[in-house]
């Protein structure tokens, strides 16, 4: 009887064995997706590219997710050219696991140079023309069937001449707060208060402040442009950073639960964000805050008052003012104890000690200053 029921035992054991060696035979075969994949983003007529803001964002792409019909990710793979046909191309990013990269000024410029355009009036080359852009979705490292291309889109581009670019002040990307925890409220143009745009990266932007959230209170948007509502950014279904030109709808707010300081920190490049409770509790009160310098109509000498804001106490603002080319700096109460400049124009951060002159270019400007961060933003005034 012992002896039945060992023998039974093992051709149970064998059976199974060849079951699971059936089960692990089983394999997923990639298949292109019949939907397909394509941009989504909407093209301007035209693209002016101009060395002076090479920092800054020209164009998001964005595309449909798409899959193979195995568990394995999909990536995809930007890819640009100077020909309709792709007969040459290159790869812009890859590896790329979100449906959505930003090329900057910069990016097509180089690409606009290898398509034989110049900004030179004095030569022949055209200064206007096309740049083309596809993008790859595939998954494992093979291409074959494993792999799927977008319809080619161009992009019209015109390089500003030299003549035309020559001289003036430079324009930069801003972005600024709106939403019922601010001090605009959900009015898009009402002096909204400006994010403070990095020096060294014009993709990334700082505020640090009041918000004054409640149980009640939607939270907050930023906008590109003020009172344009296609410019805004807020939060995908996700929770992560993202815009209505990404999404083709409306993000959602920023949400804010409690009235307090909260430092803010936008990186539009790598499209990440922080936003953390800040204690100013033991941040200095200042009655005023000035701009000076011989860029000023008063010089060294005399301070060129900007006013806090009613909302927060320690952001301060001057509205139209006209500067000279020249240096400026900041200080507190008409005196050199507290002041603040830096080594970056239109935007940086001081930190009250002996810091540099701002170098500013001739203007009319609305200057934004934070006291307690020592941040300062420059927006010229066209």
């Amino acid at each position: 009887m012992k002896k039945t029921i060992f023998i039974f035992v093992a051709l149970l054991s064998v059976l199974g064995f060849n079951a699971c060696s059936e089960d692990d035979d089983f394999t997923f075969v990639a298949k292109p997706n019949p939907e397909g994949i394509a941009f989504e983003n909407t093209l301007l007529e035209s693209y002016p590219l101009n060395a002076a803001n090479k920092d800054n964002l020209a164009e998001r792409f964005v595309w449909n997710a798409t899959d193979f019909g195995v568990p394995s990710p999909v990536k995809y793979e930007l890819q640009a050219s100077t020909t309709e046909s792709f007969e040459a191309q290159e790869v812009v990013a890859g590896e790329l696991t979100a449906t959505n990269y930003g090329v900057t000024i910069d990016y097509l410029l180089n690409l606009a140079g290898q398509a034989g355009l110049d900004n030179d009036p004095e030569t022949d080359a055209p200064n206007t023309g096309s740049l083309y852009f596809r993008v790859k979705a595939y998954v494992g490292n093979a291409g074959g069937d494993t792999e799927q291309l977008s319809p080619v889109i161009a992009l019209a581009v015109v390089l500003i001449e030299a003549s035309e670019g020559e001289g003036g002040v430079e324009m930069k990307p801003q972005m600024y707060l709106v939403g019922d925890v601010t001090a605009a409220g959900w009015d898009a143009n009402n002096n909204n208060t400006p994010l403070f745009r990095d020096g060294e990266n014009d993709l990334m932007f700082n505020f640090t402040g009041r918000f004054a959230g409640t149980t009640e209170t939607e939270g907050f948007k930023l906008l590109e442009v003020l009172g344009d509502w296609p410019s805004q950014w807020g939060l995908d279904d996700s929770g992560a950073l993202s815009s209505t030109a990404i999404l083709g709808t409306d993000p959602s707010a920023f949400p804010v639960a409690t009235d307090g300081y909260f430092s803010l920190t936008v990186n539009k490049e790598d499209m990440t964000y922080t936003f953390e409770p800040y204690d100013a509790s033991a941040a200095p009160s200042y009655t005023t805050i000035g701009i000076l310098g011989d860029a000023t109509a008063g010089g060294w000498d005399v301070d060129q008052d900007l006013t806090p804001t009613a909302f927060d106490p320690h952001v301060w603002v001057i509205e139209g003012i006209e500067l000279t080319d020249g240096t400026v700096k900041f200080r507190a109460e008409d005196e050199w104890e507290n002041s603040w400049g830096g080594s970056t124009p239109l935007s940086g951060q001081g930190f009250n000690d002996n810091d540099p002159d701002i170098s500013v270019a001739a203007g009319t400007y609305n200057i934004w200053f934070n006291d307690l961060d020592g941040r300062y933003i420059l927006i010229p005034q066209q």
